[in-house]
């Protein structure tokens, strides 16, 4: 039975009644579709963020914002996690280091998370222009990828995307290794959450991000490319394009941005002696 007509509905998913219209008719039924539920993320019984996210992998999810945000160091510095349901969403109880909490109290900033909008919360245009003048930094190595893993990495995605198989509506983040063998792949319907989830993922999985390369079904926006190099990733492929300040920050912080990374072809927004192993 298809997922679709039936009632099997995988994690991250929900039925719906729906009416189809084909051929000329309309036909009752169901639908699946993805879940999107409020996920509060509370430090030391402060809530510091509210993001609309997908149900499952929150505990990577937790993990993966925390790091990329730069709450916390790294994992050494996040003692405990509680994940637990209320009546309006889902509250993720985070317990971190004493420095991480004081740094946190001091420059905390009220936000309200989106799927969309990296940067909602910023209270003022020199805010946001200190966030783009102390971009984070690549180490110098030039880890040697293949051109051919960005798409062995990318065709695999396909097969690793249950949700959106079963509802067309999220995006995923996969994380391959030099040689474009995928190791690891989490799904949101938020672009943003589904690479938090990768970087939690790798993380807690003692992973290197920077023996690989990620990518994501989705354009590369600012946001995007400031996750990735905060979490070490020499090199982010997106299936669609790049931002023009995507591009800037990419060039700032050392990483290597590919787009429109599908149908055997790509294009390089900023070092590109990556993938050319002769400095080419």
């Amino acid at each position: 039975m298809n997922a679709a007509e039936g009632g099997f509905a995988p994690p991250g998913a929900c039925r719906l009644p729906a009416a189809r219209w084909r051929a000329g008719r309309i036909e009752g039924g169901t639908e699946l579709v993805a879940d999107e539920v409020p996920v509060a993320l509370v430090y030391g019984g402060i809530s510091h963020a509210v993001m609309l996210a997908s149900p499952q992998d929150l505990e990577d999810f937790a993990v993966g914002f925390s790091l990329s945000e730069g709450i916390v160091p790294d994992l050494r510095a996040i003692y405990d996690i509680e994940v637990g349901e209320e009546a309006r969403g889902i509250v993720v109880e985070l317990r971190i280091a004493s420095g991480a909490m004081m740094r946190l109290k001091e420059t905390r900033r009220a936000r309200t998370g989106r799927t969309g909008c990296g940067l909602c919360g910023v209270e003022s245009l020199a805010r946001f222009g200190e966030e783009l003048d102390a971009p984070p930094v690549l180490a110098a190595r030039a880890a040697s990828i293949a051109p051919d893993a960005l798409h062995r990495a990318m065709a695999a995605m396909a097969a690793r995307q249950d949700l959106h198989h079963a509802t067309g509506a999220v995006h995923a983040a996969g994380w391959a290794d030099r040689d474009g063998a995928l190791l690891c792949v989490r799904e949101d319907v938020g672009r943003h959450n589904a690479l938090d989830k990768l970087v939690g993922a790798l993380a807690r999985g003692g992973f290197d991000p920077g023996a690989g390369l990620a990518v994501v079904t989705s354009r590369a926006s600012y946001e995007m490319v400031q996750k990735a190099a905060r979490a070490r990733m020499p090199l982010l492929a997106a299936i669609s394009a790049p931002t023009a300040l995507a591009v800037q920050l990419a060039q700032d912080s050392g990483l290597t941005l590919a787009g429109f990374v599908r149908d055997g072809r790509h294009i390089l927004y900023s070092h590109p002696q990556r993938l050319a192993p002769d400095g080419v």
